[in-house]
C-alpha cells in the first residue's frame, strides 16, 4: 500500500493567530508627575478668656473657630492661676497646666480689669500671641489716656478737661464750651458712669459726689449736633468689618445698645473708616469697637472698646463678625509663629 504523501504547503499567513499588541510605554518625559502626599491640617488651639461661655459674643466665637476646623478653649479669667518660677512662666487652669495654645482672645470685663490684665500679660510672657495685648487694653480702659493718645495722633476728639480743683467749676465748663456738660468716670463701659449736667449746681453736686468716693472723672463737651446718635465701627486688623448708627431711646442721651439704644446698619464713608482704623492703631488694638460722633466737620472720636460686644452689630448688619475676628486671629498667630522662627542676624 503506497505511503501517504505529507503535504509541504505552509499554512496561510493570515491563519496564524497574532500576539496581542502591547501598549506603548510612556517615555520618561511623558510620565505623569508623582502626586504629592496631602499634609494633614494642623488644628490650632484658640483660647477665649471669658467669664461665661453662654455670652453671645463668646458663643459666636466658639462657633466660628469650630467652623474653621480648629479647637476653641474657653477659660474663665478668674480661674486662671499664674505661676512664676526661675524657669518658664506657666499658666494653670483649675490645677492643670495650659499648654499648646496658638492664640488668645481676651474678653475682659471692666469689673475684672486688674486681674484680667495680669492674666493677659502672663500669656504674653509665655510667648503666646494675644489679641489684644495687656498694654493696649489698659490704654483703652483709661478714657483720659486714650483721648490723650488720639489727640496726639491728630484725631478730632470732643474738648475734655480733668481736674481735682473744686474751687472753679465754672472755668472748667468754659473750657469745654459751656453747658450742658458730659461727666464720665475714667473707667466705665456700656454707658455706666456717664452723666449729663445742665446747670452749674447740678454739675458741682455730681463731681463732688464722685470725688468724695475717690473716683476720677473727666468733663467733656456736649456735641449737640449728634442728637443722641453715634456710630460704632468694629475694626479687625486694618479693616472695618461692620458699622452701625446707634440712636438713644426717648429721654436718654446715651446711645448704647445696653441702654436701650437701637442700631441700624450704615455704610461708612472713607473718612470715617480711616479715622476708625487709625484710632485702633494709635492704641495698639487689633480688635476694637470705635465710637464716633457725627460732627459738622466729620467724625469726632468718643472712645474705643477693646472687648466689643457684637450681638447688636451682627443682627443689624447680618454680617459674620465673629468669623472675621477668627480669621484675623488665626492669621495673626501664623504670622507671629513665622516671625519667631526666623533666625536673628
Amino acid at each position: 500500500m503506497p505511503a501517504k504523501k505529507v503535504s509541504s504547503k505552509k499554512a496561510p499567513t493570515g491563519a496564524r493567530p497574532e500576539a496581542p499588541a502591547r501598549p506603548a510605554e510612556p517615555r520618561p518625559s511623558e510620565a505623569p508627575p508623582p502626586t504629592a502626599p496631602r499634609r494633614p491640617r494642623i488644628k490650632k488651639t484658640v483660647v477665649i478668656l471669658s467669664r461665661k461661655r453662654s455670652l453671645y459674643s463668646t458663643r459666636r466665637m466658639v462657633e466660628a473657630i469650630k467652623q474653621r476646623g480648629h479647637r476653641p478653649l474657653v477659660l474663665d479669667t478668674l480661674r486662671c492661676t499664674m505661676v512664676l518660677s526661675p524657669g518658664q512662666p506657666r499658666m494653670l487652669y483649675r490645677g492643670v497646666d495650659i499648654k499648646g495654645v496658638d492664640v488668645v482672645i481676651p474678653r475682659i470685663g471692666a469689673s475684672i480689669t486688674g486681674y484680667g490684665l495680669a492674666v493677659v500679660n502672663h500669656f504674653e510672657m509665655m510667648g503666646v500671641p494675644v489679641l489684644n495685648g495687656a498694654g493696649p487694653i489698659s490704654q483703652s480702659r483709661d478714657k483720659l489716656r486714650a483721648l490723650q493718645l488720639l489727640c496726639r495722633g491728630g484725631l478730632d476728639v470732643p474738648r475734655t478737661v480733668m481736674a481735682h480743683d473744686r474751687s472753679n467749676v465754672r472755668k472748667l465748663v468754659e473750657e469745654v464750651g459751656g453747658l450742658p456738660v458730659i461727666i464720665k468716670l475714667l473707667r466705665g463701659t456700656q454707658g455706666v458712669g456717664v452723666m449729663i449736667a445742665h446747670s452749674l449746681q447740678e454739675l458741682q453736686t455730681i463731681v463732688n459726689t464722685f470725688w468724695d468716693l475717690g473716683q476720677e472723672v473727666v468733663l467733656q463737651e456736649f456735641v449737640a449736633e449728634s442728637k443722641g446718635r453715634d456710630v460704632r465701627a468694629l475694626v479687625v486688623g486694618d479693616k472695618v468689618v461692620g458699622a452701625m448708627r446707634r440712636r438713644a431711646k426717648k429721654g436718654e442721651f446715651r446711645s448704647n445698645i445696653h441702654r436701650g439704644g437701637e442700631g441700624h446698619p450704615v455704610e461708612l464713608s472713607p473718612t470715617y473708616i480711616d479715622v476708625a482704623v487709625r484710632a485702633a492703631r494709635l492704641l495698639g488694638l487689633e480688635i476694637a469697637g470705635v465710637d464716633m460722633l457725627e460732627g459738622r466737620a466729620g467724625p469726632r472720636l468718643m472712645e474705643l472698646n477693646s472687648s466689643p460686644g457684637f450681638e447688636g452689630l451682627e443682627k443689624a448688619t447680618g454680617q459674620d463678625i465673629a468669623g472675621a475676628m477668627m480669621d484675623h486671629a488665626l492669621a495673626f498667630a501664623s504670622a507671629r509663629t513665622v516671625a519667631l522662627s526666623r533666625p536673628t542676624l
